[in-house]
This record gives C-alpha cells, sequence and structure tokens, in this order.
C-alpha cells in the first residue's frame, strides 16, 4: 500500500494534477507507522478523499460499483482526475476496463483541430459529452495486482459545460457484471465554464513571437491537463507553446504562468485571475539576457523527432511538421534537423524532401534528415545523417535490407555529399569515474559512439560525436583519446528529443558561427569544420582563438618551437541566484547531464571557464553567470603539437584549434593510443556477433585497419 500511494503521487504529479503537500506528508507519516494496519488505514483515508467510484469485486468474480467521496468537479474544454478504488475479493488480475455512452470523440484543440471525426446522430454528439478513461501506461497498468485494494486513476475531458450526467461502468472482463447489472454508476457533474483568452506574446524587439507557456491554477494543477491533450499540445510536457494571437481556455481561479522563450531568454513568471469579467487577453513581452546572433553564432539541435519515444501513437504515426515547428521556435532554435529513423518511418519518411521544410522562417530552420536508429546496424551505434539527397541505402525496400555495421552506411552517405556522426555517443562507453581522459575500458555494447573508435581511422567518414545529451565524462573521454592520437573529429550538441529528453527540444545545442545568412548547408559546414561550440543554451563560448586562430580555421597554429600561446574568447553564463539543489545533489550520470548549475561553485553565481590541452585542464578563470559577456585572455604553455580548446563542465566546451610545434602532427599520449588499440578488439568482442555473416569479412577488414592505425600511432606517440 505505501509503495502504490508513493506510485500514485509521482503519476498524478506527472500527469499535472498532484496531490497537496500536505497530503503527500500525511502520507509520509502514515508510511513510519509501526503499526501496519494503521498506516494502511491512513493511506487508505488519503487517499479515498479523491476517489470518484468505488469498485467492488466479490469472490465470484462479480463487479458492483458506487460512487466516491470526490467531488464530481469537472472544467469545460478540460480534464480532471479522480481516483477509482478497487476491493478486489476475487484477487483477479484481469484487465480492468471502463466503459460509458457518454465517451467519444470530444477533443477540441484551441486552433480547432480535433481526432478524426466519426458520424454521430445530434442526439448521440450531445450524449457525448465527455472522454473517460483510465490512466493505465507505465508505471500503471491495464491488469490489477490481485491486491485487496488498490486504486486506479480515471481521467474525464468535458466538452460541455454546466452540469452533465454520465453512466459509468466498470469490468473485468466479460460476465464480471454484479446481478442486476450493478457494475455502472450515474453521476452528475458540475461543469466550471472557460473563458478563451488571447495570448499576445512580443519578443526583445516588440515583434510578434512564440514562447512556453506553464499555467498551474492554486492547487497546482496543469492547464491543460496534459494527459488528455492533442497536438500541438504535447501531452508529455508541462508547458505548451502559444504564438502571438493564439488563444488559452481558463475556467474561473487564480493562475501561475511561467514564460520564457527558450535558455537564451529570461525565466518570467506572473499570477493572474480568470472571472466573469475577464480577462479576454493578456500580453506577455519576453527579454534576453544573451543573443549570439549578434556575435555571429546560431544555435542547433540536430537531433529531434516527430516520432516514437513519448510522441503520439494515435491518431496519426507520430505529429506533422507543423507541431514541431511550434517547438523550435518556441525555444528560438535557428535551426534543427528532424531526424525519421526506425519509429513509424515508413509513415514519417514522407517529410523527408532534401530541402527545409516549407514551414521555416528566414532565421528558424527545420529541416528532415536521417538518424540510423531501429535498423540492422543499432547495435554498433546509432548514427545521424544530415543533409542527405536520398535516404533510402541503395537496393533496400525495407529497414530490415539495411547493412549490420555502420561503415558502409557512412560511406554511402559521404558520397551523397552529406554530414555524418554518432548520436548519445555515451551509451555503451560507460566508466566508473569522473577523471578525464581515463584509461579504463567501457563495455563498447550499447547504441553511442561505439564503432566510432573504427570508423575514425577510415579518412572522411565521421564528422562529429554528438555531445550533451549522455553522461559528459562518457561522451569527452572517447573524443579526448582520439584527439591525443590526432584525429580531428568534431563535438556537437543534440537533445535526442523526445526519447532522452521530452521536456523541450534544444536542451543540447551547437552554436556554429556564420559569416553569412544562415542557411542549412552553411550551418552544417561550420560544424564540420568545427566553427562551432557545444552548449546547454545558458553557456557560450563564442569566439575562441588561439593566437589569432578560430575554432575551424583552415590552417593551424605553426610554433617553430615550445613555448606560450594566446587564448582569447568571449564566455557568457546564466544562473538564477538561488542554487537548484535538485540538480547539483545528483551524480553526473543522471539527468540534467549537462547544465550549468553543475558548474556552480558553491552558492555563488561563479562558474569556472577552463582551458584544455590535450585532454588536461591547464588555465582557469571564474566568471559571474550573470548574463553579462566576459572577454578572457589567457597565456597557455605549449610544449608539443597540441589540440587546445576551453570548456565550463559540464556545460560547454569547443571545438579545438590546433597548435603544431615544428610541424609534427598531434601525438599526444601513447596511452591514449593504447587505449584506441584496445578499444577496437573489445568493440570487435562485441559488434561481431551481431554482424551479418554476408558481411562479416568486410567488418573484419575494416577493423583490421583500425588496429593497423593505432599501432601505428602507438609507436609515433612519446611515453607519458
Amino acid at each position: 500500500m505505501a509503495q502504490q500511494a508513493r506510485q500514485l503521487a509521482e503519476t498524478l504529479n506527472y500527469l499535472g494534477q498532484p496531490l497537496t503537500a500536505s497530503e503527500l506528508k500525511r502520507i509520509n507519516d502514515a508510511v513510519a507507522m509501526p503499526d501496519e494496519a494503521a498506516a494502511v488505514a491512513a493511506i487508505e483515508k488519503i487517499l479515498d478523499a479523491h476517489v470518484l467510484v468505488t469498485v467492488d469485486i466479490n469472490p465470484e468474480s462479480r463487479v458492483k460499483v458506487e460512487q466516491g467521496e470526490a467531488k464530481p468537479d469537472l472544467v469545460e474544454a478540460g480534464a480532471r482526475l479522480f481516483l477509482v478504488k478497487v476491493s478486489n475479493q476475487a484477487h483477479v488480475t484481469a484487465q480492468f476496463n471502463v466503459v460509458s455512452p457518454n465517451s467519444g470523440n470530444v477533443y477540441i484543440q484551441s486552433n480547432g483541430r480535433a481526432d478524426p471525426p466519426i458520424t454521430l446522430t445530434p442526439q448521440e454528439s450531445s450524449d457525448r459529452w465527455a472522454d473517460i478513461s483510465l490512466f493505465q501506461r507505465p508505471p500503471l497498468r491495464k491488469r490489477l495486482s490481485g491486491l485487496a485494494v488498490e486504486y486506479q486513476i480515471l481521467e474525464i475531458y468535458s466538452r460541455d459545460a454546466g452540469q452533465r450526467s454520465a453512466k459509468i461502468s466498470f469490468n473485468v472482463g466479460q460476465g464480471s457484471q454484479d446481478i442486476g447489472f450493478r457494475n455502472d454508476v450515474t453521476i452528475v457533474f458540475d461543469i466550471a465554464p472557460a473563458r478563451e483568452i488571447t495570448f499576445h506574446v512580443k519578443d526583445e524587439k516588440g515583434q510578434p513571437a512564440m514562447a512556453s507557456f506553464t499555467i498551474r491554477d492554486r492547487q497546482n494543477r496543469l492547464y491543460p491537463l496534459p494527459s488528455k491533450r492533442l497536438a500541438p499540445d504535447f501531452f508529455f510536457q508541462p508547458q505548451i507553446y502559444r504564438a502571438d494571437g493564439e488563444t488559452v481556455r481558463l475556467p474561473a481561479g487564480y493562475y501561475t504562468v511561467e514564460y520564457n522563450g527558450g535558455p537564451e531568454s529570461l525565466p518570467h513568471t506572473r499570477e493572474f485571475e480568470v472571472n466573469a469579467a475577464g480577462p479576454a487577453e493578456l500580453s506577455f513581452q519576453l527579454d534576453r539576457w544573451i543573443d549570439p546572433g549578434k556575435f555571429g553564432w546560431y544555435s542547433g539541435d540536430h537531433h529531434i523527432h516527430a516520432a516514437g519515444c513519448s510522441h503520439y501513437m494515435n491518431p496519426t504515426e507520430g505529429v506533422e511538421p507543423r507541431d514541431m515547428i511550434r517547438q523550435i521556435l518556441g525555444e528560438r532554435l535557428n535551426l534543427a534537423a528532424v531526424l525519421t529513423w526506425g519509429p513509424d518511418y515508413y509513415y514519417q519518411k514522407q517529410f523527408f524532401s532534401g530541402r527545409d521544410d516549407a514551414l521555416s522562417k528566414p532565421d528558424r530552420l527545420m529541416h528532415y534528415d536521417l538518424e540510423v536508429s531501429g535498423f540492422p546496424s543499432s547495435h554498433a551505434g546509432h548514427i545521424v545523417l544530415l543533409k542527405l539527397k536520398e535516404q533510402d541505402y541503395p537496393k533496400t525496400k525495407r529497414i530490415e535490407d539495411w547493412p549490420t555495421w555502420d561503415l558502409p552506411i557512412f560511406q554511402w552517405a559521404k558520397a551523397q555529399g552529406a554530414i555524418t556522426g554518432f548520436a548519445h555517443s555515451g551509451w555503451g562507453l560507460e566508466v566508473k569515474t569522473k577523471d578525464l581522459p581515463t584509461y579504463d575500458m567501457p563495455s563498447f555494447d550499447s547504441i553511442g559512439a561505439n564503432e566510432y573508435i573504427v570508423d575514425v581511422t577510415h579518412p572522411g567518414t565521421v564528422d562529429f560525436i554528438s555531445a550533451v545529451d549522455t553522461p559528459y565524462v562518457w561522451e569527452l573521454n572517447i573524443w579526448y583519446h582520439t584527439l591525443n592520437v590526432g584525429f580531428r573529429t568534431r563535438i556537437a550538441g543534440e537533445t535526442d528529443f523526445p526519447c532522452i529528453y521530452d521536456g523541450r527540444v534544444g536542451i543540447g545545442r551547437t552554436y556554429a558561427k556564420l559569416d553569412g545568412e544562415l542557411s542549412y548547408s552553411a550551418w552544417l559546414d561550420s560544424l564540420q569544420a568545427g566553427r562551432s561550440y557545444v552548449s546547454d543554451g545558458k553557456t557560450h563560448l563564442m569566439d575562441f582563438r588561439v593566437n589569432g586562430a578560430e575554432a575551424g580555421s583552415a590552417s593551424d597554429v605553426q610554433l617553430k618551437a615550445p613555448g606560450t600561446v594566446k587564448v582569447t574568447l568571449k564566455a557568457a553564463a546564466y544562473l538564477p541566484a538561488i542554487p537548484n539543489e535538485e540538480i547539483r545533489k545528483l551524480p553526473y550520470d543522471e539527468k540534467p547531464y549537462w547544465d550549468v548549475e553543475r558548474a556552480r561553485v558553491g552558492d555563488t553565481r561563479e562558474v569556472p571557464v577552463e582551458i584544455v590541452v590535450n585532454g588536461k585542464a591547464t588555465a582557469r578563470k571564474m566568471i559571474v553567470a550573470d548574463g553579462k559577456v566576459n572577454d578572457l585572455v589567457f597565456d597557455v604553455p605549449v610544449s608539443e603539437s597540441s589540440w587546445i580548446a576551453a570548456r565550463v563542465l559540464p556545460a560547454a566546451h569547443t571545438n579545438p584549434v590546433f597548435a603544431l610545434v615544428d610541424g609534427k602532427p598531434v601525438r599526444a599520449s601513447r596511452r591514449s593510443a593504447q587505449w584506441c588499440f584496445d578499444a577496437v578488439n573489445q568493440c570487435w568482442s562485441q559488434k561481431a556477433p551481431r554482424t551479418a555473416v554476408g558481411e562479416l569479412g568486410e567488418a573484419k577488414q575494416a577493423y583490421d585497419h583500425a588496429r593497423e592505425v593505432y599501432r601505428k600511432l602507438i609507436a609515433e606517440s612519446p611515453k607519458d
């Protein structure tokens, strides 16, 4: 019962209608009681206040239904959650079902979109004023547990206002009705009318804009209730997105709204009251704390999805471009790659064109491309293919026809001019330390940058590995090792929305430097060149230069002998004055993986900017994360050919500048070279068993090639 109560509390909170702080405390106090019978009774008393219907299943599995204690209050064009208490004397574990003749497809969104229409008579349409369902997705289940007492969550959406009655019945399968068909109850609901409020949203320049809004009443309930949302509002997010002139429907009450325009925007909160007199409209002003575009830096998230994971699977397979563009506009991303992948591939691939989507705006580009995930090669590492002209591998008709390892796919994509890299790089590269780099050997048994250790030895194959959406040590470790032996793969920021993160797009970002107008091709060219940095959007490392040469320069910094180089950059970050202890106390392998809060020094607003030479931090300066841009200068000693980068760990990281002493290549660490060689062997042990027999010979040759490359690099690298 204690576990069930806490599970219900967590689920109600997730669904946007949490228990009160007082109720949560009373549950915890009850759990701590030494008398278990008294504890159960106390928990039941707390939960019973939210019970709309009690269901009794007698020893013969007959179902009887009665109305419970909860007030049958609803809201027009919105939803409420109630509990159903099940007394299961038969200890059945069958599926638990709810049925109502008053329930139908009645969702009408504020933009006028609805479920697919069904043919109803006027009377049938009037009677179907509600949508009544049980929330039975994880962590809750469709089947009863068999416990003597358990609770389920009932969701009721109302189309109308006023008083409406609904006949609601429950069963555990055919023939489970009690004698006299007492498995139903008729409940009269009081439904509060909702007022349509127009939102006026302006950006910092006074221009119409899109913003995110998280709206709660004084009971901390979210509006609209997430569990009954349909696109373009996503049920797995607390916020909704509204553009200037769009509307929200709210019943009478007092509300708090949190709103912003993405991580480069200052968060704002305001309160307002809705009553019979108004308001008819509300105005919201967005304020930036930084605009990297003024410095020529443009944000992008190269890994978001319109299908799979948290997305809708009904009535459509995922969502459409018109739904995704709202997320991009609301988070102020300059560019977003929406990746078709395994889930709903055959439906979503219709949106691929090889061009920017027609819904794009000059400074907000949306482009459909491909992630090879849910394909036969997925075990070797998911890969991102950007700027494709064709998205189907030659001579394939179905996903199952694709290669079972990565290198052939990379080579096919590169042949058509694509920019390529690995997704969510850290998966399979877990280590048990925070050291960077570390010489511990990961398992290479998952879907991150696993076969990268092989593919990087084949010139012109891999442009980048992705960061920000997995633990930073796991991502950066393999990248640092390959940089240490002379490879020049870039790093790029991604979110993997809504799979790793479903809260917002753009949680992981790449900021690329452009001299001219923004375009998908130009932005990707800057990413490929390394004229970019990765960030959580709240931390910025712009214009990073070594002796005047910027990251991504066509030529390296040439030093005739060991000496000192001048490193310059513009650094800025934003942290609220009060620390977020919920983030700070988390281990680095729990989300959010990259967040400037983790870099905060004590209770100050200071964060360290570090200069990294061959994987080791060699210089540091503190900045105040108050949104101001700081011009930083470092004098950094260079004793050998090196790669040099800047970072705020774990919040932002630049791509490197290469400083070569006496024209020699970077060979910074024999231990790194040996680690790479050993990693090839470890990777082969995991990937070979899942590579198709007909492809195994070619794959072995590629791995043997990688071994030879690393043997040569071991010989060329000095002892550490």
